[in-house]
């Protein structure tokens, strides 16, 4: 549904019942949490009680109107708010897709009364709580509710370029002006085979769209006409000589962010970038909840293919406004995405991809044009999908490995594409491996307290003295003086190995006792403290100093989610050293590739064991490599076809099916020392 409802008969909507179990990007089934509870490295956390924020009969209808969008609906009683919202487009924060468990779905409800939960406690200072800032994943809606709902960050830090190479200029997209003999009583060969004649040195398929358009673009142009060939398809013809204008556009298709990048063929430059948040934030923040979603709702499937199609349209508006091109103009795509994400986009149903054996519908898919998925451009334009190694090792990943040259470099190399869903690459000039790691959603600032993406406000950068912290926060546009109102991934990990480095946290990852912290740093005893019953480090006071509930903070349990994720990491890398019979320090350059391998400090990636313990000029920031691949399959058919020679020299390791994965993973998440 979408659009208003008219005032007195809000516009109803059927939401399905969310299941009561969580899935999460990271699970600790498979490990042995006596022992990692022994060494200190695990806590058991208190279950979200489900029903806590009230009953209801389930009868009848409650009407929710949110704000500023002022959009009403009306929904069957019980139904979350943050349900409500998803299922009709207005989007709120989540990393966890509704589940309770990452508690950003802040929202304020300034008509009608809920009761606060356990969960709205422990997110909320008493003055808030007072004031009606709930968590919309708590909130069931069994009376009408006004709801405002803060403005999401569309548009997150995000790296739109990377590491790539120097390629030949030899796209598809070709453009061929012919002028041609008008016919004759003595010459009535038909239309489609006089164009052939005239461009005898392509064997041209033509396209219905083609046929159609054909007799009449010839005869309104006087026989004086462009085709528009790629590889051997015709896909258009124009009046005129239009050569000067061709374009495609490349898409790194992420799960939180897309960045879209528009090509000029005939030079071979880029002419405009634009990027954003991924439409299909609401239904959370990592492939695993997203496909849960989709299992637990008949109808989540198609709109979240909705959802990326308009992210790529929007973004598609974007880069052709800020060029100056009609979108017709653009005349093929590609696509570099996960294996989820793609699935998504073409509406294939992923449930396969998240449960064992971990199954892919297919690793390439030929034949797609834009009009097939929607996307609004030249309507016959070919769309390049990125093939895929595995279900969790996907098409960015290929054009990561394409952009980097893993196949061509002979320095044992390791590639970390740093996200929810980690995938890590070595090569040794012979031989490529390949696995994907579980490491959840704290890089992106998921589960943790006062975490946040990467957009305006977001601490990124953190630097520990011995009397002083300070910090850099992200600013938008010409403002710089922007106040810190979270943490983003990069500035989570500089702060936990700022505070190794400096003897408050020790290798374990707990906080030293007060006592010792007063004595080796005094001036800096006081940020460490405690929220409830959990010890926090304040990393930056937003009020008055001390006052803690208003400030942003390390806990200790966002220390501890960090272990995970990074030893998740440091296993994989690990195991396919222990492939290929290397030792890690023999590693000649690791690339971190994404958006948060560019902004993440190398020598912090080290100190807390994220990355082998490399001299950090080995250590290489590589950027949006997936988008850099992207665009060489479309300046390059050469290129292209190394892409696809990629998927038979790969070898994939699945993690899950090791024996030894738990022993190493416990090895790995205390610091190094």
């Amino acid at each position: 549904m979408s659009g208003p409802a008219p005032e007195d008969e809000p516009e109803p909507v059927q939401v399905p019942d969310r299941s009561a179990h969580d899935v999460g990007a990271f699970d600790l089934g498979d490990f042995d949490l006596g022992s990692l509870a022994r060494e200190g490295l695990w806590e058991p956390q208190e279950q979200v009680n489900t029903a806590e924020a009230g009953q209801h009969e389930g009868l009848g209808r409650v009407r929710l109107h949110f704000t500023p969008a002022d959009k009403s609906y009306a929904v069957p009683p019980g139904v979350t708010v943050f349900d409500a919202a998803s299922w009709n487009g207005i989007a709120i924060d989540s990393t966890c897709g509704g589940h309770g468990t990452c508690k950003k779905c802040k929202v304020q409800v300034t008509g009608g009364e809920v009761p606060a939960s356990r969960l709205d406690e422990r997110a909320f200072n008493p003055e808030q709580l007072a004031t009606g800032w709930r968590l919309a994943c708590r909130v069931t809606a069994t009376t009408d509710l006004s709801v405002d709902v803060p403005p999401l960050a569309t548009r997150p830090k995000a790296a739109t370029v990377g590491v790539g190479r120097q390629v030949i200029l030899r796209p598809a997209v070709q453009k061929r002006f012919v002028r041609l003999d008008e016919p004759t009583l003595h010459d009535q060969r038909p239309d489609l085979r006089r164009l052939t004649d005239a461009v005898d040195d392509l064997a041209l398929r033509p396209t219905l769209h083609v046929l159609r358009r054909l007799p009449r673009v010839l005869r309104e142009s006087d026989f004086a006409l462009t085709a528009v060939v790629v590889d051997d398809l015709l896909i258009d013809v124009e009046p005129g000589d239009t050569t000067a204008t061709r374009h495609a556009i490349a898409f790194d298709l992420g799960t939180t962010t897309v960045v879209a990048t528009l090509l000029d063929l005939g030079t071979g430059t880029p002419v405009a970038v634009a990027s954003m948040l991924n439409a299909q934030q609401p239904f959370g923040a990592d492939v695993i909840t997203r496909i849960s979603a989709t299992m637990l709702d008949p109808t989540a499937l198609d709109r979240m293919r909705e959802l990326a199609i308009q992210t790529l349209n929007t973004l598609v508006g974007e880069v052709c406004d800020e060029a100056g091109i009609e979108r017709s103009s653009v005349y093929e795509l590609a696509v570099a995405g996960n294996a989820t994400m793609t699935a998504l986009l073409l509406g294939v149903d992923p449930e396969a991809l998240g449960v064992a054996p971990f199954v892919m519908t297919a690793d390439h898919f030929t034949s797609l044009t834009a009009a097939d998925i929607g996307i609004g451009v030249h309507p016959v334009a070919p769309v390049q999908v990125f093939p895929a190694l595995g279900a969790y090792v996907g098409g960015d990943i290929v054009a990561g490995m394409l952009a980097s040259g893993m196949d061509r470099d002979k320095r044992l190399r390791l590639f970390i594409d740093v996200g929810t869903n980690c995938e890590i690459v070595l090569a040794d000039g012979e031989t490529i491996v390949a696995t994907a790691a579980p490491a959840g959603p704290a890089f992106e600032g998921g589960a943790i307290r006062c975490g946040m993406r990467a957009a305006s406000g977001a601490i990124e950068v953190v630097q520990i003295g011995t009397d002083t912290v300070s910090v850099q926060v992200i600013s938008s546009g010409a403002d710089t003086t922007v106040a810190p109102v979270g943490l983003c991934g990069s500035g989570l990990v500089d702060a936990v190995a700022e505070l190794v480095r400096v003897g408050l946290l020790d290798r374990t990852g707990r906080f030293v006792a007060d006592g010792d912290a007063a004595v080796a740093h005094p001036q800096l005893a006081d940020r460490l403290t405690r929220v409830g019953e959990e010890r926090v480090f304040v990393l930056a006071w937003l009020g008055d100093e001390g006052d803690v509930s208003d400030s942003v903070y390390v806990s200790q349990r966002d220390v501890r989610e960090l272990q995970f994720a990074k030893a998740a990491i440091a296993t994989g890398w690990s195991l396919l050293c222990a492939e290929l019979e290397v030792d890690p320090r023999d590693v000649q350059q690791v690339l971190l590739a994404g958006s948060f391998g560019s902004y993440l400090s190398p020598g912090n990636a080290v100190r807390i064991g994220l990355v082998p313990e490399l001299p950090v000029l080995r250590i290489v920031s590589a950027g949006n490599v997936a988008g850099e691949g992207a665009k060489m399959s479309l300046l390059s058919m050469p290129e292209r076809a190394g892409a696809a020679t990629l998927l038979k020299e790969v070898r994939y390791l699945e993690l899950s099916d090791r024996a030894d994965f738990n022993d190493r993973f416990i090895d790995q998440l205390s610091f190094p020392g």
